[in-house]
């Protein structure tokens, strides 16, 4: 079997067909409508698996995928578990932003921030100076 290539099934994967395609490894099956895992290409010489993005990493980390297909977001979460950003795609741009309620003055003190992407958070607060106790969500 040739390559094996992991593919986020959210938002970006859309975004990230044609690339795919253009680059010889067009799937030979629909992904829309599919509950399936695994699709081979046209060629059938290489693999595509469709997951969660935040199980990319672990596929490549671990070799069940020899490249994969994610965030920004997926990998800044998984920092130094042995795999690294090959190349930006340009795909699926976001913002990570901050919200507080109206009137609370968020300029001084510790903060208690909830949030999925805790070592973002970490990273920003931390290199803003700020005392923060993160709550993963």
């Amino acid at each position: 079997m040739g390559l094996t290539i992991a593919l986020n099934r959210g938002r970006i994967l859309k975004e990230c067909l044609p690339l795919i395609t253009a680059a010889g490894y067009a799937p030979a099956e629909r992904f829309e409508d599919s509950r399936k895992l695994v699709f081979p290409t046209v060629d059938g010489a290489h693999r595509l698996i469709v997951m969660r993005g935040a199980d990319v990493p672990t596929y490549v980390e671990y070799g069940a995928a020899d490249v994969g297909i994610v965030g920004k977001d997926t990998l800044l979460e998984h920092p130094g578990a042995g795999y690294y950003e090959r190349l930006d795609l340009g795909l699926g741009r976001c913002r990570l932003m901050t919200a507080a309620p109206r009137g609370v003055d968020i300029s001084r003190g510790p903060l208690r921030v909830a949030t999925k992407f805790t070592q973002s958070a970490r990273r920003w607060f931390e290199s803003q100076g700020r005392q923060v106790e993160i709550i993963p969500l």
